[in-house]
């Protein structure tokens, strides 16, 4: 089998150059970095990832936890881990937990032994507390707010106020909600800003559990059923609008004119539909994630607050009572 000592002969240099040319180190002349790429497509060098992870002690591999990958939010969040994966000549494993407990915890076993240099956490059930038993093991970065640990992320209550104001602005008065899983830290931040925003905010008017298209097609239906209705709707994501505002077309009914909606997100349905909404650059959440979790800085516990920005659309406009 070919060692690094067969290639430092066939290229003609140290083995410290080949050592160097190997680990993607900056400082190696470019005839010594290419004599050594030669000789190991001459030789047909393989590198054997166990050696190198026995001498360095790191796989150079991150974990990825996060509930689902197809959700738009969570799979925006894992582009961004990947893109900056590939520029560190990292690899990445992703678990998809569906918010269950113990899958949660074969994740953080998998930290424990040492199977990842670190874990990114996109979302998740466990109490922080228990996942944080788990920092001695490695980095853990998370995709939400929390003071001790490690995160990245965007304050859910001002940007949910983002969308509440616009309502406000254009003179809406009752405004409705839609919320993910409501016990969420997410979920409770967007309800006290709701809460604290607005004057009238009876319990009907709050749709939770909403996540998908179909969702959002359920909650068209509940609000045409309803016999005093919010004239616009705030929603978790760009997808639950797309469905509500779906729904409503296909009885009728017509956006902003009869319900002015708000999405959240920023993806690509919202260009496509163009949906007012609140933007959020999630791929930017994984890769300031992905940076923190290769480095030392995980140690420190840094927050990294990310903004997030109102994108104009055609669906909210002027309260029906103030034109």
């Amino acid at each position: 089998m070919t060692n690094i000592r067969d290639l430092a002969r066939e290229a003609d240099v140290s083995v410290t150059t080949v050592s160097r040319v190997l680990n993607h180190h900056p400082y190696v002349a470019d005839d010594k970095r290419k004599a050594v790429q030669d000789a190991i497509r001459k030789l047909g060098y393989i590198r054997n990832q166990t050696a190198v992870q026995l001498s360095t002690g790191q796989t150079k591999t991150i974990g990825v936890m996060l509930p689902y990958v197809d959700h738009p939010y969570h799979a925006a969040i894992l582009q961004g881990i990947a893109r900056c994966a590939f520029e560190e000549d990292y690899r990445f494993l992703t678990w998809q937990t569906n918010y269950v407990k113990s899958h949660e915890q074969t994740v953080l076993q998998a930290l424990a032994q040492r199977e990842v240099d670190g874990l990114i956490i996109v979302s998740h059930s466990l109490a922080v507390e228990d996942i944080l038993n788990y920092e001695q093991y490695g980095p853990i970065v998370f995709c939400e707010h929390h003071p001790d640990v490690s995160a990245v992320y965007i304050d859910h209550y001002t940007a949910f106020q983002k969308g509440l104001a616009a309502f406000q602005s254009l003179g809406h008065t009752e405004i409705g909600i839609c919320l993910g899983r409501p016990d969420s830290t997410n979920s409770l931040a967007r309800k006290r800003a709701y809460q604290d925003t607005v004057a009238c905010t009876p319990s009907e008017w709050i749709y939770e559990h909403s996540l998908t298209i179909e969702d959002g097609a359920s909650i068209a239906r509940h609000w045409l059923s309803q016999p005093r209705r919010p004239t616009a709707l705030l929603t978790a994501s760009d997808h639950v609008a797309a469905g509500i505002i779906l729904e409503l077309r296909k009885r009728g009914y017509r956006v902003p004119e009869d319900l002015a909606v708000i999405g959240f997100d920023g993806s690509d349905l919202a260009v496509v539909l163009n949906l007012t909404t609140v933007a959020v650059p999630y791929e930017t959440i994984g890769r300031e994630a992905f940076s923190i979790a290769i480095s030392d800085t995980w140690r420190d516990h840094p927050q990294i607050e990310i903004p997030t920005t109102l994108l104009s659309g055609i669906t909210a406009n002027l309260a029906v009572n103030t034109r």
